[in-house]
């Protein structure tokens, strides 16, 4: 009989029992993993700091972390992967759902009996010479009735040091799992194991790599990787793919988006979400600092949000991380000094590049690289050639430590939402601000959510990469049923207290190809106007695609924007806009018969709109 056959008494693997729980259908599950992956032994995560050192001594002894200059970055480790691991691998991430039409178009999809049997054979045995971690997990707030739970497992130290990062990880989680609580199981392996007397390498990894998701049964299957959300699976994979299945399921919102607390100076608070495509701002908006006086914002999240009605029929949501994991270029002094801030200690720094002084540098970090870098590879670093740091290096950091935390970001009750913002890098066509007439008609402006994917676009409408939502990576279904649920969310409550909903795009250029709006800390007289908005303080005109400012009702003061440049970020132009909306059928087409019938009637809506609207409305502002 092969050595991969031979049936393993699991009661025999080192760290297996007693389990720390009497939850049945965890413990049975655990034990059924370690008798298919076959660990040396396990280890029951219980998220103290003491486990924390534990990990991160052996991984600097392996060689997988080197830690940072202690005066500079208390606590805090880099990492450099694999060259073949260094992104999300959409191409190998799939929707095993039932029935293929249920994943939908825009997710890869494998029939689920199939890709179990496929797993099967690669997780067999793919953990011999490793620890088995089991990581139990709370996405959000302990004890709020918005949170909900989970256990990983995993092969790599890494993750378990991350997740303790990213999710309230360990004992407080597994207590509140009980004897019988519902949890979304999650197995991960790096797909390299080790045989007897054979060297381990920094950074394990496989080729062949597979992120599964079975939306039915609530589970996450995940070979291969070691790299972010491929590998830290409360991520990508629980908050916002199966979550969202989970949300359509019981009537509640899973959505990529970040949760901003905004204070008025006469200290009106209101609570925005808000979501954007990547290299839209989400992370500076989370993290903004006003330029307005007496505006204050807070940070609750910067990446993931979920929502659901409370008894005063709001919508109140919590930010189920409790970590930050950000791509660090571009992230700076100038451009997010919140974020720099929150990354001085207890930080997991991965594919960056290091100084000569035990520190760590990106593009962006600073204007003028420091002399003597050593780049993500490993190599003496010069400038004029490749990056210093990956384009997709992390970092990986405790929300608490932001400075811009608001107290309540872990409120078990969450926060009311006021208003919901979307937007993508749009060059041209799409004005700064935009209010929706109503819930559908923001759904549609949603649902349309796109930037300009090449340079050469940039100033016309053309090829647009299309990402409803901010979420057509992380959809667990079908995106047509994910519009119809949203628009059975807003069917379903008074409309009155339902958020309001807002287009922006900060990134609108001139006929030179400059960015018209200065964005960042700017970004808050935007917000201005939509709180001024929220209470009944300001009007806004109608146009054919939404409700814009008046111009003298968006503060501009102080900036030294021309009316004109003023009047381009505020113009709907029809003729541009009649193109804009044919390419809208095409990208609707592909849902077919799941796309809703409410959708077409706003697209037909917004063409008989536009037919009616002759004049430029640039020049009528002029």
């Amino acid at each position: 009989m092969p050595d991969s056959d031979v049936p393993v008494h699991t009661n025999a693997i080192p760290g297996l029992a007693p389990a720390p729980t009497r939850h049945k259908r965890l413990v049975a599950w655990v034990e059924d993993i370690a008798a298919l992956t076959k660990p040396d032994r396990v280890q029951w995560c219980d998220g103290s700091d003491e486990e924390w050192r534990a990990l991160t001594d052996e991984m600097v002894r392996t060689g997988t972390l080197a830690p940072l200059n202690a005066e500079k970055r208390p606590n805090s480790f880099y990492a450099a992967s694999d060259p073949r691991d260094v992104a999300r691998v959409e191409t190998r991430t799939f929707i095993c759902s039932e029935n293929e039409i249920d994943a939908g178009p825009s997710n890869n999809w494998r029939e689920p009996e199939a890709m179990r049997a496929e797993l099967s054979g690669l997780f067999r045995g793919c953990m011999r010479g490793r620890t088995m971690y089991v990581m139990p997990f709370c996405m959000g707030p302990l004890g709020s009735e918005i949170s909900a739970l989970g256990v990983e497992i995993s092969d790599s130290p890494y993750v378990a040091a991350s997740m303790k990062i990213m999710t309230r990880m360990g004992a407080a989680a597994l207590d509140a799992l009980g004897e019988d609580g519902f949890f979304v199981p999650a197995v991960h392996s790096v797909g390299k194991p080790l045989m007897p007397g054979e060297a381990d390498v920094a950074w394990p990894c496989n080729e062949t790599k597979y992120i599964v998701h079975y939306p039915e049964t609530r589970e996450i299957w995940s070979f291969g990787s070691g790299y972010g959300g491929n590998a830290l699976l409360g991520k990508k994979c629980y908050a916002l793919r199966i979550a969202s299945v989970m949300a359509r399921d019981e009537g509640w919102l899973a959505e990529h988006m970040l949760i901003l607390k905004l204070t008025s100076p006469k200290g009106a608070v209101h609570y925005l979400a808000a979501a954007f495509p990547s290299s839209c701002g989400k992370t500076n908006l989370a993290m903004l600092q006003p330029t307005l006086p007496g505006w204050t914002a807070e940070t609750i999240g910067d990446d993931i949000c979920w929502m659901r009605f409370g008894e005063d029929g709001r919508l109140w949501a919590i930010n189920p991380e409790a970590g930050f994991f950000g791509v660090a270029p571009g992230t700076g002094h100038a451009t997010n000094p919140n974020a720099i801030a929150a990354l001085s200690r207890n930080t997991i720094f991965t594919n960056v590049a290091r100084t000569s002084d035990g520190d760590v540098w990106w593009e962006g970090l600073t204007e003028t690289p420091p002399e003597g870098l050593t780049d993500w590879k490993g190599r003496a670093w010069a400038p004029g050639g490749d990056p210093a740091a990956h384009p997709n290096s992390r970092f990986t950091a405790p929300a608490e430590q932001c400075p811009s935390i608001a107290p309540e970001w872990q409120d078990p009750a969450g926060v009311p939402i006021s208003a919901i913002l979307f937007g993508g890098r749009r060059a041209s066509a799409v004005p700064l601000v935009t209010e929706a007439f109503d819930w559908n008609h923001g759904v549609f402006l949603a649902s349309n959510v796109a930037s300009e994917g090449t340079a050469a676009a940039e100033n016309r409408v053309g090829e647009l990469r299309r990402d409803p939502f901010a979420m057509l990576p992380f959809c667990g279904y079908n995106m047509g049923d994910y519009f119809a649920h949203w628009l059975k969310v807003g069917a379903s409550a008074d409309a009155a207290k339902l958020p309001r909903l807002f287009f922006v795009n900060w990134f609108r250029k001139d006929t030179r190809g400059k960015f018209v709006w200065p964005g960042f800390g700017d970004n808050s007289r935007v917000l201005k106007w939509i709180v001024q908005r929220l209470e009944g303080e300001v009007g806004a005109r109608e146009t054919p695609i939404g409700r814009l400012p008046e111009p003298g009702d968006l503060d501009v003061g102080g900036l030294s924007l021309t009316p004109e440049q003023l009047s381009l970020l505020l113009t709907v132009d029809p003729v541009v806009w009649r193109e804009e909306a044919s390419l809208i059928p095409p990208a609707y087409e592909k849902f077919g018969e799941r796309l809703p019938s409410e959708l077409w009637g706003q697209y037909e809506a917004l063409v008989a709109r536009l037919a009616k609207a002759e004049v430029p409305e640039a020049a009528a502002v002029a």
